[in-house]
Parts: C-alpha cells; structure tokens; sequence
C-alpha cells in the first residue's frame, strides 16, 4: 500500500474566516423574491446586496446551520451572516494591500474535480445541464466560473490570514476550558460519528519471476539495445515494445528527473557517480536491471540537479506458478511474525521498498477510506491479529500483504476528550483573527443598511 493515507482528524466546524468549500446556492425558487437587488451593508467602497447575503445564508443552512422559523430569528441569521461577511471583505481588501493573488493553475484541480463529481451524479449530460439551471447556476461552464471565483475568494483568505499569522499581526488568543466545552457544546449535534478505525504494519511482497523468465527478458533487451545502436528510432521501438504502461504511449519518455528520485541503478546512469560520469546528451545505457526489469536508457537533455531522459523497459513474465510461491512465502512470513521474529527485519528482507510500498500506517485511520481489497482483508481483524492477503497490482498479477494489527477501534461519538486540542487551535486562531478584523473596522468605512438598522461609519456596526 503506497502512500494514499492521509492523517485524519475530527474537527468541529471552522468560522466562517476558515477554509470550507464553496457550496452552491439553492435553486431560484427557494430565494426570497423580492428588493434582491437592495444594498444590505458596504466596505469600504464594496457593496454587499440583498442577494449575496440571502445566497450566503442558504449556503450556511446548507452546511448545519438551524433554519429559521421566526421573523426574529431571520434577522438575527442575517445579522450574524452579514457581520460575517463584512469581516470576509476586510480581508479581502487587506490581501490587496498585501498584493496576494491566487492564480488559476492553483484552483483548475480542485474546481475540476467539484465539478467532475456533481456530474457524475447525473445519468446525462442533459440531466446535469437542467439540474444546474433550475438551481440558477447556468450551463456548466457558467458553473464552473462561479467555482473559480468562490475557491479564488477563498484561497485568498487563507493565505491573508496565513501571512498576517506570519508576519505577527494575527496573534492567536488565549483560550479557556469553559470556552471549549462550549464550542464542543454548541457544535456537537453537528459532528459525525467516529468511523471505526484502525492502525497496522505491514509487509508487502510481490511475486518474482523465475530465472528462467528473467533470461528471456534480459536476451529481449539486448536484441532491442542492438537494434537501436544500429540507427532504429528510440521512440517508435519503446511504443511497440515497452513494458512501462506509464511511458510506453509517449515513446518512453520521463520527462525531467531529479537527483535521488530513482532506484540506484538509475542514478548510476543518470547522473553518475563520483568516479564514473553519467550518460551525456544522446548516450544509451547499456541492458541495465532493476526490480522492474530490464531498461535501456537514453538521456535526453542535461542540467544541474535534473536529466530528462527516454527508457524501454522489458519486464520478466510473472506466471502463475510465481503467484503461488509469493503466496506461501507470505504466509511463511506470518508465522514468523507470530512466533516472536522481528517486524523491522521481516521488512527489510522481504517489503517491495522498490515500488515505494510503505510498511505501515501508524495514525488511526477510516476503516471504509482504505482501499476496497484492504477492507476485505481487514474484516474483523482485531488488534494483536496477523493476517494475509492480496491486493491488485499488474493486471493479472496480485501482490500479498502481511498485515500486523496494532489497533482497531469501534468508533461511536466524538467526545470533548477526542476534540479537545482541535478546538482550542480553532478558537485560538479565531480569536485572533477576530481581534485583528476589530482593528481593520476602526480604520475602514463599513455600514449596515439592513431593514431597521442604518448604522454607518468607522467601527459599525
């Protein structure tokens, strides 16, 4: 298993100054109908309309938020939203002082894959397409506009408030117990239970092919490095004979490698080592073995610290026979592990480092966010369990884990004691931040125009 684990942790709902992600607003139908247009609050020269703040407010009752059933209550919300907001254009207009921007390449991914994921839950483009125009969004391309500007709004806020942390101006404050517990309090009803979780060590091993098979490959190579020495085009031999699926379609290019990135065999050749200069320029490797097979390398271009460079790479053939073996040997691991043998030993000898297989994930993780075969292998482990599986590697080809069990927790509510540390950093940094927007209101014109309230000035409201 590669590194696809992420730390998770429990926490309660940020400020609405901390990172969230946009969320559309409700379909037209669902919106107050009437002075839209009208003016609810200025900052600075910034107009804040009826509209924003009524999408706003959709929006936080979308994200938990009680819905009003009251007229009180419906000032109350737009009050505490509009304040909200305004304190958001503050900041906002800080970053412009600090000229911060956030460039489309940083938002592209992550709008992309927004908007990839509300398609798909669409059986058609046709579906997908009325479903954004009843909700008053457009076409896709109008949403996915609307996306940018929100992300970009966002991702602005942070990194002002990351660089008014930095610079000292934005200093978190000191928070007390009851302080938390009230948080935890007022949030709790909110807060999803706790995934069952699990922490392991593990040990992957992946088959191996005879020598046999690995004669074969390795004459192959030499058949293909003579061809290329005698004038045949690199790219079009590495498209029809490559093995590498990640390569193969571009004619065996890498693109740009840094030093220390690749198996020592590659280094060698790459960039040398203190006694034997790398390739230069249009050099080929001679038939070099790794873990992976064997490889011709070219080297393309030449820069301090970096080599872009082509390879053809002939795997050995893995055969069934293969399979079983790797299988037996897992076990014959585990029951090492079972009768006392060092874990760090086993691993060495025997964990697929080449692949970058890790050998353990050592932080409490989401049984349901592990991938589907480690779920499968994992059912009813407990902890003190060893146990052995495959997961899916080449096409028709599995890997097998060992698996050692550290932990394995039932989940259930998330309690003050799970929260606790998370809070007090919440609430410390916005306090903080609420200290540091106070001081931007007392240097900034701001007004309040809602119905009932025409408060203005420095400092309003």
């Amino acid at each position: 298993m590669k590194r696809f684990l992420a730390s998770s942790a429990f926490l309660l709902a940020a400020s609405t100054l901390s990172a969230q992600q946009p969320t559309p607003p409700a379909p037209a139908a669902a919106q107050a109908p009437a002075q839209l247009d009208a003016i609810v609050g200025v900052v600075g020269d910034e107009p804040i309309t009826r509209y924003d703040l009524r999408e706003k407010v959709l929006a936080r009752i979308q994200t938990g938020t009680p819905a009003p059933t009251t007229p009180a209550d419906s000032v109350t919300l737009d009050s505490i939203v509009l304040s909200d907001m305004m304190d958001e254009e503050l900041l906002i207009q800080k970053a412009k002082d600090l000229k911060i921007e956030v460039e489309d390449a940083d938002l592209s991914p992550q709008v992309d894959r927004q908007v990839k994921d509300v398609r798909s839950k669409y059986a058609s483009e046709t579906e997908f397409r009325n479903a954004l125009a009843e909700a008053s969004l457009g076409t896709p391309e109008e949403y996915r506009r609307y996306l940018m500007d929100e992300y970009r709004r966002q991702m602005t806020l942070d990194k002002t408030i990351r660089q008014l942390t930095t610079d000292g101006k934005i200093v978190p404050v000191n928070v007390t117990d009851a302080e938390i517990q009230a948080e935890y309090d007022r949030n709790k009803s909110f807060l999803q239970p706790k995934p069952p979780t699990v922490t392991f060590k593990q040990i992957v091993i992946a088959p191996q092919a005879s020598d046999a098979a690995k004669a074969v490959a390795k004459a192959k190579a030499e058949s293909l490095l003579v061809q290329l020495k005698s004038g045949s085009d690199f790219e079009k031999l590495a498209k029809r004979e490559s093995m590498d699926l990640k390569s193969k379609e571009t004619g065996g290019d890498l693109g740009w490698m840094r030093r220390n990135d690749n198996l020592p065999e590659f280094e060698r050749w790459l960039f040398g080592t203190t006694y034997v200069p790398g390739l230069q320029p249009g050099e080929l490797s001679p038939v070099v073995e790794t873990p992976f097979g064997y490889h011709i390398i070219r080297v393309d271009r030449v820069q301090p610290g970096e080599v872009k460079a082509h390879q053809i790479l002939i795997s050995p053939v893995v055969d069934s026979n293969d399979v079983v073996r790797t299988h037996a040997l897992a076990d014959s691991v585990a029951k090492l592990l079972k009768n006392g043998a060092s874990f760090d030993t086993l691993a060495k000898k025997y964990n697929d480092y080449a692949d970058k297989e890790e050998t353990g994930i050592l932080t409490p993780y989401p049984r349901d966010s592990l991938p589907v075969a480690y779920q499968v292998g994992l059912k009813g482990a407990k902890a003190g369990d060893i146990t052995v599986f495959q997961i899916p590697w080449n096409p028709s080809v599995p890997k097998f884990v060992v698996i050692q069990m550290l932990t394995a927790a039932e989940g259930g509510e998330q309690t003050l004691a799970d929260l606790r540390t998370a809070v007090r950093t919440e609430l410390a940094q916005r306090g903080g931040v609420h200290r540091y927007v106070e001081q931007l209101r007392k240097a900034t014109y701001v007004s309040v125009r809602l119905s009932g309230d025409s408060s203005s000035g420095k400092g309003a409201p």
